[in-house]
């Protein structure tokens, strides 16, 4: 490779360039030192090492590149900084979609391809079983990808009113910032939903109450958009209007494929309430299994609603439930696994932790018309016991899917059974157990529980894409007994 004089770079992309090496008789500055990266870490940041081991964390740098770094913060066995100069791009480097890139906190994987995302979120997930669980899967599950941009039908913009400038701002925060980003768009949320950015400036900036509207969350459903704003004030009726005519305004955009209703937050999230209660609710579809799901927009639900279907689907095929099981959905939520589950099998039961929720699931299995093959219970899955566990009677199959915290609870309370069958006699664990997460240290540690003291095998595994652009790893896994 030859040599030439380095250009500085404050953000992605940057350009390919290389450096003269410095005289071997003059020590080099750490600023001017080039570092090879290795690998990405959690956080998306480049990792190096420097000439005395300790390991240097850079924004936006790829593995494989070599850069400098300024470094913003030092600690006695690691630095972190941001790239200035580049040598021996990653031929993964892309130019960001988004104008906004490097100051919007929301992405922090643009710059890399999509395809090489995927791939680095896979490794994650296998390192994580390896170094934390001492897991490792029989098979690799090919990873489930989808719509790498306009996928996020879930999300909460700040709104900031900006005395000194005049101004609104609407959008994610800065990167590692309080600040609210200036964006025009946003090429992760829906497209009609991206448009809005700047008519919402605008009517915040015409309403009574524009410095006491911290926030709007944005829930995505089938025929309608939900945009529930959290004010601090009582909204004057000329503000209640102007909400109005934005929806009636933006409802006609796109021949009407895509409603605006506007939802108030007082307080608390049990104070939502919609501001006119004549227009549809929310929806999504699961059109495999035929299941059409209500929610309203502070429940949770999936980001991306084109992956939950693919994903939902594999959970099911590799689960296997055939007509005579019975199966048990931990963590089951509004029952996004659970209704298609009673679609296949003999009887399903939905454990989850909030009474409202599990009162909303029974409700969602009459409308899909299996309540007769299922039923719900509100059981805090965070503390129970292996006799607990054992009281909710025998399952030929479970699926899994908790919060980030994990399922460490159950996953303890079967090793306990396991270890000590007379903790409750003649009780017959699940033969196949599908678990899907939303981290893959607290799975590593639940699987850790599962293959080496509950008695299974991990047969297969594999990352879920389910935000791309973003360091987060969903991933599944799933779990036999011989």
């Amino acid at each position: 490779m030859s040599d030439s004089s380095p250009v500085s770079v404050s953000a992605a992309p940057v350009d390919h360039v290389s450096d003269a090496v410095a005289p071997e008789t003059q020590p080099v500055p750490p600023h001017l030192q080039w570092l090879k990266i290795e690998s990405l870490d959690l956080e998306a940041q480049g990792v190096a090492h420097r000439a005395d081991g300790k390991v240097v964390f850079v924004e936006d740098a790829l593995p494989g590149e070599e850069v400098r770094v300024s470094i913003s913060r030092k600690k006695n066995n690691w630095e972190q900084g941001t790239m200035t100069d580049l040598r021996c791009e990653s031929s993964q480097r892309v130019k960001p979609k988004c104008t906004y890139f490097g100051l919007c906190g929301g992405c922090k994987m643009q710059h890399f391809h999509a395809s090489a995302q995927v791939a680095v979120k896979q490794r994650v997930l296998e390192d994580n079983l390896w170094h934390l669980g001492k897991v490792k899967p029989d098979t690799l599950l090919r990873p489930i990808e989808g719509p790498a941009w306009g996928y996020r039908f879930r999300a909460r913009l700040s709104v900031r009113y900006v005395a000194k400038k005049g101004t609104v701002l609407v959008g994610f925060h800065e990167r590692k910032s309080r600040y609210v980003a200036d964006m025009q768009t946003c090429e992760i949320l829906p497209p009609h939903v991206s448009r809005l950015l700047m008519p919402l400036r605008a009517l915040i900036m015409s309403m009574d109450q524009r410095e006491s509207l911290p926030q709007i969350e944005v829930a995505v459903g089938t025929k309608v958009t939900v945009l529930v704003l959290r004010h601090l004030n009582a909204l004057s009726p000329a503000d209640a209007q102007r909400l109005r005519d934005f929806s009636a305004e933006h409802s006609a955009h796109d021949g009407g494929q895509h409603i605006i209703s506007w939802w108030l937050q007082p307080k608390g999230p049990d104070t939502v309430h919609p501001l006119d209660e004549s227009l549809p609710s929310l929806d999504y579809t699961l059109p495999e299994f035929g299941i059409t799901m209500p929610f309203k927009p502070t429940d949770f639900t999936q980001v991306n609603h084109a992956i939950n279907q693919v994903l939902v689907g594999r959970a099911l095929r590799l689960l296997d439930v055939q007509r005579d099981e019975r199966v048990i959905d931990w963590f089951c939520g509004l029952g996004n696994f659970t209704l298609p589950l009673a679609t296949q099998a003999r009887e399903v039961l939905g454990i989850e932790g909030s009474e409202t929720l599990v009162a909303r699931s029974r409700e969602n299995a009459k409308v899909n018309g299996v309540a007769d093959n299922t039923s719900f219970v509100a059981r805090n899955l965070f503390e129970i016991t292996p006799q607990e566990l054992a009281g909710y009677g025998h399952a030929e199959k479970w699926l899994i899917d908790p919060p980030r915290e994990g399922a460490f609870a159950l996953a303890k309370a079967m090793a306990d059974l396991h270890q000590d069958p007379t903790l409750v006699p003649g009780w017959v664990p699940p033969k196949r157990i599908v678990y899907v997460s939303c981290s893959p240290s607290t799975l590593a540690r639940d699987a850790g529980l599962l293959v080496h003291q509950a008695g299974y095998r991990c047969v297969s595994g594999g990352a879920v894409n389910m935000f791309p652009h973003t360091a987060h790893v969903e991933s599944m896994a799933v779990f036999e007994r011989d």
